[in-house]
């Protein structure tokens, strides 16, 4: 059995105590931070507007496909939504720390790629030919974006109604083969199929929500909008829930939830996205989006980054730091596709092994970072 790598409750100074049996830092007067700060800023607008230009693109492939269902416009819903993956992957290095995204009350996360889900609660699945809300109009007569997200976790964490993989379902359908992904068949929403209507109506009303979520995400980070404004105030603070952001998406939720959930349990019905088999693609741009906020970079936007602080102050933790971000994305692009295979071989395993070692490794040096700016973080 393999350990979850989790810190409960453990403060950064903690952490470091048992690792380097010293806490402390000299964090100085951080008269250097603001220009980082606007850094992380710019590069979270660079990818919350490609996460919602892409995802604006998928819901007119869904809107096309719906209108006119075969096997090209279903194929290419499915590369819009590939397409729109791989930069919101990139955004979840943003989160944890109560920002936009996942403020405990407004933040719409869980709308948008919480996961997994009990496939039964939207639509068929073998065995059961008429789940779900698709196909229960007596109980759900009119579909409605506010009528999905209100279903969104009721009762229950999986009782998963909207989001990425929602439309992920809705597209490709149950993975039911060995080898490849879900096929569902383009012929579920044409005429003839029980409630195909309501099944595209669903779908067509999952995009929607998707884009008005993220519009309203990317919004909070616009220039002068009141987060945007805050973040800015206090530039410590800011390196806090940057560094919140990193550590919890580094440790606990992609080494922990994400990938050794998975290989523990060795069931495909854990991995992040599972009906397309683009979990290997997830796993890759979530470790990349923690190297893009260390170097302040993302794509073609490129600013000061934490590592030019950490490199002022410590020059060889700089450089490890690097190293390890360097060894995390080299450890995953060696794990086997698709993921759920590579879960269920003792070869795939041990690279997935690996991988989730070297995310373990660069979450405790960025503890270690935390302390030298004399910043407690708290990763669960």
């Amino acid at each position: 059995m393999i350990t979850v790598f989790k810190f409960r409750s453990l403060c950064a100074c903690a952490l470091l105590a048992a690792l380097a049996g010293a806490c402390g830092g000299d964090d100085g007067d951080l008269a250097d931070a603001p220009p980082v700060v606007d850094g992380y800023v710019a590069i979270v607008r660079a990818s919350y507007a490609d996460s919602l230009q892409t995802a604006t693109a998928l819901r007119a492939a869904v809107d096309a496909f719906v209108a006119a269902p075969s096997m090209t416009t279903l194929q290419a819903a499915k590369t819009a939504w590939l397409a729109a993956r791989e930069p919101y992957g990139q955004t979840e290095v943003y989160r944890f720390y109560d920002g936009p995204i996942d403020n405990p009350d407004t933040g719409p996360e869980g709308q948008i790629n919480s996961w997994p889900l009990d496939e039964a609660y939207i639509d068929y699945v073998m065995g059961s030919p008429m789940a779900g809300i698709v196909n229960n109009p007596a109980m759900f007569p009119t579909l409605t974006k506010e009528l999905i997200a209100d279903q969104n976790e009721l009762g229950a964490e999986d009782n998963i109604s909207s989001g990425y993989h929602a439309i992920e379902f809705l597209l490709w359908g149950q993975d039911m083969s060995p080898t490849g992904p879900g096929a569902r068949p383009h012929t579920d929403y044409l005429t003839g199929v029980p409630n195909h209507e309501r099944r595209g109506q669903y779908l067509r009303l999952v995009a929607e929500l998707l884009v008005d979520d993220l519009t309203a995400v990317s919004g909070e980070w616009a220039a002068g909008a009141d987060y945007e404004a805050d973040f800015r105030k206090d530039p410590k603070e800011a390196l806090r829930r940057i560094l919140q952001g990193m550590g919890s998406l580094s440790g606990a939720e992609l080494s922990g939830e994400r990938m050794t959930v998975a290989l523990d349990n060795r069931d495909q019905e854990d991995e992040h996205s599972c009906f397309s088999d683009n979990t290997h693609r997830d796993i890759r741009a979530n470790a990349l989006a923690i190297q893009n906020a260390y170097l302040g970079r993302y794509g073609t936007t490129d600013g000061p980054g934490l590592d030019e602080l950490v490199a002022a102050r410590d020059a060889a933790l700089d450089t490890k730091m690097k190293g390890q971000l360097d060894a995390s994305l080299a450890a995953i692009a060696e794990i086997p596709v698709p993921f759920d295979q590579a879960i269920a071989n003792d070869t795939g395993r041990a690279k997935v092994m690996a991988a989730v070692r070297a995310l373990q490794a660069q979450t405790e040096t960025l503890v270690e970072i935390a302390t030298l700016f004399g910043i407690q973080i708290n990763l669960e």
